[in-house]
């Protein structure tokens, strides 16, 4: 049995295809809650269920969607904050340290 390929046709970066409708949308409106991790249902083809936790990776920090429009990548946003560690008193950079 032989499926049939669709065309695909290609779109430019910046748009979107028309059926998607963001109108009515909310910028962030799961946040607080992915921070705190989420569960996913699997429901398998024989039957079988499973449920995952997953959670945000140790070490992970879920930036507020002001402070990521300033920054593309997690490049810029370390190479910021190493230039301020520097301005951290002696007291706060012992605490960095043994954390």
């Amino acid at each position: 049995m032989r499926m049939d390929v669709t065309k695909m046709i290609p779109l430019e970066d910046n748009d979107m295809r028309a059926e998607y409708d963001f109108t009515d949308g909310v910028r962030g409106k799961h946040y607080k809650a992915m921070q705190a991790g989420y569960t996913m249902t699997i429901h398998e083809t024989d039957g079988k269920t499973v449920v995952k936790e997953v959670m945000p990776k140790e070490g992970a920090v879920i930036l507020e969607p002001d402070v990521k429009a300033c920054f593309p990548d997690s490049e810029s946003v370390n190479t910021t904050l190493r230039s301020l560690i520097p301005l951290l008193s002696q007291r706060q950079k012992a605490k960095v340290k043994k954390a």
